[in-house]
């Protein structure tokens, strides 16, 4: 990343990744350049797959989704991983998938309203697709730290 963006570009994700909704006018009052210059960095930083949008983020338990948990998967066999994800895909309370090294062959990421609806979840979705070996449960009693990567500036 470093030989494809300058420090402008740094200063400017730097400042849309503490507020996403500031205007490009005041970025760019602040960084000294123009509207459109700002404009035609994001464009390209998009891309260039480096910016890939924006994300209205919901704080889970203000509308009654208070439990978040992280799945353990274990699968009957590798192979299986494609056409696993894409049952999963469909199970919207599922938030994040990672295909991972280790003991587990996917680590999930879920949240839900209560622990009645994580036994649904877990009994009559997640375990009942074929290739599912079987899982384990970690419910998460506090997020202490949720970010982005920082993008430093010079």
């Amino acid at each position: 990343m470093d030989s494809q963006i300058d420090k402008l570009d740094r200063q400017i994700l730097h400042l849309l990744m503490q507020n996403v909704n500031r205007a490009y006018t005041d970025i760019a009052k602040e960084l000294g350049v123009s509207g459109g210059t700002i404009h035609v960095r994001l464009k390209k930083m998009t891309e260039m797959g480096i910016v890939q949008g924006a994300q209205l983020l919901i704080n889970p338990a203000a509308i009654g989704y208070d439990i978040c948990a992280f799945i353990g998967v274990f699968l009957e066999k590798g192979s299986a991983y494609k056409e696993v994800v894409e049952k999963m895909r469909l199970i919207p309370e599922i938030v994040e998938l990672h295909y991972t090294t280790g003991e587990y062959s996917m680590f999930v990421k879920i949240i839900c309203r209560d622990t009645q609806h994580l036994r649904e979840v877990l009994n009559e979705k997640m375990q009942g697709i074929a290739g599912v070996h079987r899982t384990e449960t970690f419910i998460s009693l506090e997020e202490s730290i949720s970010r982005q990567i920082s993008v430093g500036i010079e």
